[in-house]
């Protein structure tokens, strides 16, 4: 059998970790093709194009800087290119630029190819929620299998030890990614709940935000720990309301869920962001180019998507800290009224 060859399709600064793991691991598989295609946003850094920079200095210096990248890893600005002959798929993208990236993508895959999302996010559709595999799923006909997990990219790259979860339906597609991307300090659990999977990676980010306020409020561990524990209870309510098969309590448990949502809380740029978003006068598309560097924070964003689904439904008011974090974000009101989402939330009553 011919070695499979990788796309990762995506190069912020979790798509070049990720990149750095499944480049090394290629090199020593006799399953994969050693060479690794990275597609590419082409834009320029201190006047020479990031692709040119990747493959002359093998490092992402604007979104992964003082990382070195394997030189089996190559940068490719056309997307066509990048995904020519690929047998597996790696999407690692902002969630608001996955449909025209498949839009460009048709066509021009590998019959048999298959995918593994890393994105955090969800879609809105007709029925209300839509999970971003299945839009690629829709747009590209391909098997895609996800995975979420406490994975700040910065330390993944560092190599400090880190589970993770990969939801995946096929068993032989679990176990190739499995090989593909674990490590002695990256630790996969494969597990069969692919839509529970997917759902924590996205909502974890719009609790983050909620904990960040906190953190500008001064609020406390006490608070945060409530944010934590509220916003997980908010995430099962979801899950249970929306995904179509049965919802496994147990997957809350894995890398994906809690595991997630407490780095993500402690952690993660969401939730710095919305501390500075606090304690600034600023906009959260300021302190994103102020603080990130050309990358996103994905829980306002989120949050907007969960906002107008959940209104669809009518249930806006069985989740509180979701849609309190909306209104803070998009509609203006004053952050201090956060601690109200808390102190009547319905979890106590």
């Amino acid at each position: 059998m011919a070695p499979l060859r990788v796309t990762v399709i995506g190069s912020g600064n979790w798509g070049s970790a990720i990149s750095i793991i499944i480049g090394n691991n290629t090199k020593r598989s006799n399953r994969f093709h050693p060479l690794v295609n990275m597609w590419v946003f082409e834009e320029l850094v201190n006047g020479r194009k990031l692709s040119e920079i990747i493959n002359q200095d093998h490092e992402n210096v604007k979104y992964l800087p003082g990382h070195r990248l394997p030189r089996n890893v190559v940068a490719m600005p056309e997307l066509a290119d990048a995904v020519s002959g690929a047998d597996i798929l790696v999407f690692v993208v902002p969630h608001q630029f996955i449909g025209n990236i498949c839009d460009q993508l048709a066509g021009h895959l590998k019959c048999g190819a298959y995918g593994i999302s890393l994105i955090k996010g969800v879609d809105q559709g007709p029925n209300g929620l839509k999970l971003i595999s299945d839009v690629i799923r829709e747009k590209l006909g391909i098997q895609v299998s996800v995975l979420m997990g406490a994975n700040i990219a910065s330390e993944v790259a560092e190599e400090k030890f880190c589970e993770t979860t990969i939801g995946c339906k096929n068993p032989q597609h679990g176990q190739i990614f499995k090989e593909l991307m674990q490590t002695a300090n990256f630790r996969i659990r494969v597990v069969e709940d692919c839509d529970t999977v997917e759902i924590c990676g996205a909502l974890k980010n719009i609790v983050a935000v909620g904990a960040g306020f906190c953190d500008g409020l001064n609020f406390g561990d006490n608070t945060k720990a409530a944010v934590i524990r509220l916003g997980l209870m908010e995430m099962v309510a979801f899950a249970r309301l929306f995904c179509t098969g049965a919802v496994s309590t147990s997957t809350f448990l894995e890398s994906c869920g809690v595991a997630d949502l407490i780095t993500t809380c402690y952690g993660g740029r969401n939730r710095r962001v919305a501390e500075a978003f606090v304690k600034s006068d600023k906009s959260i598309e300021e302190l994103e180019r102020d603080m990130l560097n050309g990358q996103k924070v994905q829980g306002p964003l989120a949050s907007a998507d969960v906002y107008n689904i959940l209104k669809q439904k009518g249930v806006l008011e069985k989740f509180p800290l979701f849609v309190g974090v909306y209104r803070i974000c998009y509609e203006g009101r004053p952050v201090q009224e956060f601690i109200s989402c808390l102190q009547n939330h319905p979890e106590h009553y």
